[in-house]
């Protein structure tokens, strides 16, 4: 099942329930502006792998509120 939200809805979910300040920035980044992991990685001086923990471990945070 796919559940739309708009990307004021999105954010602020993301303000609400990610607590780093870089990791909401880093999903942010990732789901709503559609940066790849790498540029991320390349932004936030991180590696790849550790970006894609970020998101996919906020992903599954953020998906418990929906």
């Amino acid at each position: 099942m796919e559940i739309k939200v708009s990307t004021s809805e999105l954010s602020y979910l993301i303000d609400e329930w990610i607590f780093s300040e870089r990791n909401r920035k880093i999903v942010k980044r990732k789901m709503i502006d559609g940066i790849t992991f790498e540029k991320l990685a390349e932004e936030f001086d991180l590696s790849v792998q550790q970006v894609k923990s970020i998101v996919y471990k906020s992903q599954a945070q953020l998906a418990c509120h929906f």
